[in-house]
């Protein structure tokens, strides 16, 4: 699948791109009606006017995902507001806040804000008096800024700036990718624990199905086990799943998962709030990714509340 660029926003203008569609019309009339302003050529103009909203509506967005919008941001980034703005589904469907696309510091990842507070963010967003750092460190484990909802037990990572890593292999299925390579016998222990990979790279594809334990289901994941990918962080990932063949699912082995008990391995969201991490023992990232799949259970399901006992 591919996506067309998005419009070039006038000079102080943030890009309002519609994600969610029927019968090819943008979702996004509640959201317009909680961020207020006013319409003026186009745009939508917030607060004192210090924030233009330019509205983009195209059905070829439709179910584009936050990770992939900063390839499709046109001219020379320095000249560009520090956000694009989506209504995607889950503002169209599920009532929560707009998702803000960070393009500077990690582009790609994601956090929502409330929907009346939109222009007061992006105004202080624009002068630098918030960065999209503050924002993620504020956000509760729905992906909301200053939401109340608890806070993470395992943050995003916000510091340092990414280096450049290689887009991730295109496919529909999950990915593990490796980010750590000081320990080549607790990765091999790791491949093994979950099933040996097959001659084409990937590992649990082929189990025998009357010996699963539906309670803790196996991971089937396509294996990245390049040193390219060394010291890749959860903030990163969106960004790097091409378009096409777009992953549910993308799972970090990291150094904890060599080092910690239940071998810890990081998922990361890729749709409700990108880049958002979930830690969680080997044994429950199957069970993760079949829920997901089947619609049973929410990414947020499985982050671990800061001060909580997980359910798992």
């Amino acid at each position: 699948m591919t996506f067309p660029e998005f419009p070039q926003p006038e000079p102080g203008e943030v890009l309002l791109v519609g994600t969610s569609y029927q019968d090819g019309k943008a979702q996004w009339d509640d959201l317009l009606d909680g961020i207020g302003g006013r319409r003026e050529d186009g745009a939508l103009v917030l607060g004192d006017a210090r924030v233009r909203l330019r509205l983009a509506e195209d059905p070829a967005w439709d179910f584009l995902h936050g990770g992939n919008v900063s390839a499709l941001v046109p001219g020379d980034r320095a000249s560009l507001p520090p956000v694009v703005v989506l209504a995607d589904m889950t503002v169209a469907y599920g009532g929560e806040g707009p998702l803000l696309v960070d393009l500077v510091a990690i582009p790609g990842r994601g956090v929502r804000v409330p929907s009346a507070r939109l222009g007061e963010i992006l105004a202080v967003l624009q002068t630098g008096v918030l960065t999209f750092d503050d924002l993620v460190r504020e956000m509760d484990i729905y992906g909301m800024y200053q939401g109340g909802r608890g806070r993470p037990a395992f943050p995003a990572p916000t510091a340092p700036a990414p280096r450049d890593f290689p887009a991730l292999p295109s496919t529909e299925g999950v990915l593990l990718v490796r980010t750590s390579f000081d320990d080549e016998d607790g990765w091999r222990a790791l491949l093994d624990e979950l099933g040996g990979v097959d001659k084409d790279g990937w590992v649990g594809s082929d189990l025998d199905p009357d010996e699963i334990d539906v309670d803790e289901y196996p991971l089937t994941a396509l294996v990245v086990d390049d040193p390219a990918f060394e010291g890749l962080e959860a903030g990163s990932v969106p960004a790097l799943v091409p378009p096409k063949d777009h992953a549910p699912m993308v799972v970090l082995a990291d150094a904890r998962t060599f080092t910690d008990p239940g071998r810890p391995l990081i998922s990361v969201d890729l749709y409700d709030t990108p880049g958002q991490p979930a830690v969680l023992p080997c044994r429950m990232v199957g069970s993760m990714a079949c829920n997901l799949e089947i619609a049973n259970m929410d990414f947020v399901d499985f982050v671990a509340e800061e001060g909580v006992q997980p359910w798992w």
